[in-house]
């Protein structure tokens, strides 16, 4: 079934618009809350309220894309349940991409606080739009989804190493150009 056709379903709130949403989308839902998660339970319980959230949602919100729509709400609560869990120090989740990031911050920014500031956001969106569209690709993958650098490594047929170099060059990059625009 098309986006469309899904979304005209949840504005007419017939509940078949979370069958067809969750049959086209549960999979790619559930990789995302995974990847920032760890513990699949954890990730299910995630993907689940997603489909709770976007009955909530739809309307008032009618979204352009669906499945981004759909990834920004599981994202959003999956790193809620992370941060929930991490304050009872269940795991490390995704404390490695924010570590990796943090230090293409500058030292005078509080890493959540910062990703959560709207201007950093467009600096960032600025900084993605200048890279390839590979570098882009692979970035938004691992620090956006979550992806693991050895996944990034098999997809573009490269070694770990040389992935885990190209995600050091690029946040380097990233670096360079926060720095240069917070210092102005």
């Amino acid at each position: 079934m098309e986006d469309e056709q899904i979304v005209k379903l949840y504005l007419q709130r017939n509940e078949k618009a979370l069958e067809e949403a969750q049959r086209k989308y549960g999979a790619y839902c559930f990789h995302i809350a995974r990847n920032i998660l760890t513990i699949w339970e954890d990730a299910e319980e995630c993907v689940n309220d997603t489909w709770n959230l976007s009955w909530n949602k739809i309307p008032p919100v009618i979204p352009a894309s669906l499945k981004a729509f759909l990834g920004k709400l599981v994202r959003d609560r999956a790193v809620s349940q992370y941060r929930a869990n991490h304050a009872k120090k269940r795991y490390r989740g995704i404390e490695l991409i924010f570590e990796e990031l943090e230090e293409c911050i500058p030292s005078d920014f509080d890493m959540e606080e910062s990703f959560a500031n709207q201007q950093l956001s467009e600096f960032i969106n600025d900084w993605l739009g200048e890279l390839s569209k590979e570098d882009r690709v692979l970035f938004v993958k691992r620090y956006y989804y979550g992806d693991a650098v050895k996944k990034l490594a098999k997809m573009t047929g490269c070694t770990e190493n040389q992935m885990a170099q190209k995600m050091l060059k690029l946040r380097k990059s990233l670096k360079a150009c926060l720095t240069g625009i917070l210092s102005e």
